[in-house]
């Protein structure tokens, strides 16, 4: 193979990783909403963030799923850093809510003493 031949299959191999990352952002994002979602309905709830079971369910679904190459305990890291992510994401969203609650409390009240 000359170094041409090596070249031009190196871009056409990176043009696909590029377009499978584009294809993974895509899938992040939507797993993002739907955990976005769940935050809603916990903290609706006043349920925890945090639920080890509910994680081990998933590391458990892909590891069982996975028929490589990545080997198991590769996937999981991938994953324990995902859930990490979708949980800082619940995080901030409960925060952000609880700051527009507590806001609108605030100009409620202010409007309330305004008019007494």
């Amino acid at each position: 193979m000359t170094q041409e031949e090596a070249q031009a299959a190196l871009d056409e191999l990176r043009a696909a990783i590029d377009d499978v990352d584009l294809r993974l952002l895509a899938l992040f994002n939507e797993r993002a909403n739907v955990a976005g979602q769940i935050g809603d309905i916990k903290r609706a709830a006043a349920l925890p963030i945090y639920e080890p079971k509910r994680e081990e369910l998933v590391f458990k679904n892909v590891t069982e799923n996975n028929r490589g190459p990545l080997p198991n305990d590769a996937i999981r890291r991938l994953y324990e850093r995902i859930v990490d992510e979708m949980r800082t994401l619940q995080r901030e969203r409960m925060k952000r809510a609880q700051a527009q609650v507590q806001a609108e409390a605030q100009v409620e009240a202010q409007t309330k003493g305004e008019t007494l």
